[in-house]
């Protein structure tokens, strides 16, 4: 997934905004319960396509769905995520749509990894083997601030999790977040703003990054045309 300005803490109601989308609490302390999960459409054929193909549609009913099977309320579910409310109806009424740092926290909060609302690509060729993910089966997240982001670990049971982020000039992650684990990265086009708690950094292509991930971080494309980064997460909690 999955970096940031001065470390902050996301306000309650931050909602995506066009210019923006990934601060994260411990997970509550819970098995994961089966959750009715809509059928998404398929992944883009590739990175930096153009993404009305996998829009955020479905986040708000299964946010629903996981927080009606974990017996929580949505004052329970604001008092974990440190969300407003109002902001969790209109989330699950698909009324509002989350930044990236919003849904890590309401991510963790239910106990799951933002991983969990990667929408279902084409089915994996056996003879890939769990090693190989192909390009058009990539599972893909798409946010309304302009950020694509690609899964391209074959599944999270490893101790590593790879990540294609497409960032549309201007773009960001929304306020700072954290979570546990280390992270890095290298741009492979454009450039990247990046936070890590008190330090700021501008990285061109080719260059490359690695933090504590529970240092409050977050990022943007200051540019003005397309960044790609590719992530290494460890362990896996984007």
């Amino acid at each position: 997934m999955p970096v940031h300005k001065k470390s902050g803490t996301t306000p309650q109601g931050d909602t995506a905004v066009q210019t923006t989308p990934r601060a994260r609490r411990a997970p509550a302390a819970s098995t994961r319960q089966p959750a009715v999960r809509k059928k998404a459409p398929a992944a883009a054929s590739h990175a930096g396509a153009s993404d009305d193909a996998a829009p955020l549609d479905w986040i708000g009913p299964e946010i629903k769905s996981l927080r009606k099977a974990r017996s929580l309320s949505l004052q329970d579910l604001s008092a974990l995520c440190g969300k407003s409310i109002g902001f969790l109806s209109q989330l699950e009424r698909g009324k509002s749509k989350p930044t990236i740092g919003a849904l890590h926290d309401v991510a963790a909060a239910l106990g799951v990894q933002v991983s969990w609302f990667f929408p279902h690509g084409e089915s994996a060729e056996p003879s890939d083997g769990g090693v190989v993910v192909r390009r058009e089966r990539r599972r893909q997240l798409t946010f309304d601030s302009g950020i694509a982001d690609y899964l391209l670990s074959p599944n999270l049971s490893g101790q590593l999790e790879l990540l294609w982020s497409v960032m549309a000039p201007g773009s960001d992650s929304g306020d700072a977040y954290q979570h546990r684990g280390e992270e890095g990265g290298v741009v492979i086009k454009g450039t990247l703003e990046l936070w890590v708690g008190e330090q700021h950094f501008i990285l061109e292509a080719g260059d490359s990054f690695t933090f504590e991930s529970h240092t409050p971080h977050r990022y943007r494309n200051p540019g003005n045309t397309p960044a790609e980064i590719v992530w290494v997460i460890t362990p896996p909690s984007y």
